[in-house]
């Protein structure tokens, strides 16, 4: 598949197993898993981070296959999802480094392509969460609140 914002293809990665239930080895405790998902939550810690913390200290290989669950989802259930997905929230992050960047070097032009590419990326990806419901129909990407919005 092609890069969404160049003419090439990208580097293909490897690819995990295909299994339809946890290996024999797993951490299987349905229980302790979701309490370790919500502590970590409760540490700060983003989705992504508590499954590759799961992965390596816990053994748990794939979250999903143990709990039936995404690590979204077990947080969801629990009450403590957060209010900006963590695809956006990181896709805003780079934004701000990009504009930073800018304020400093003017004549930098490829970071201001790339900064126009990534936040078309932003403004797509809100496109998508207003409409299938995730965040509220009037929320919009302004660069200059989005450093408040993420210190919350």
């Amino acid at each position: 598949m092609a890069r969404m914002h160049a003419r090439r293809r990208g580097q293909s990665g490897s690819v995990r197993p295909y299994r339809k239930e946890a290996p024999a080895w797993a951490n299987t405790d349905v229980d302790a898993i979701e309490k370790i998902v919500v502590d970590l939550r409760k540490e700060g810690l983003t989705s992504a981070r508590i499954g590759l913390i799961l992965r390596d200290r816990y053994g748990v290989p794939d979250v999903k296959l143990v709990t039936g669950k995404r690590v979204d989802e077990i947080l969801n259930d629990k009450g403590m999802r957060s209010e900006i997905p963590e695809d956006l929230r990181n896709l805003i992050v780079k934004a701000l480094g990009l504009r930073k960047h800018l304020s400093e070097n003017k004549n930098d032009l490829h970071n201001k392509r790339q900064l126009q590419l990534t936040e078309s990326k932003v403004r797509r990806l809100v496109r998508y969460y207003t409409g299938s419901g995730r965040l509220p129909s009037d929320w919009t990407y302004k660069p200059e609140t989005a450093e408040i919005l993420l210190s919350r």
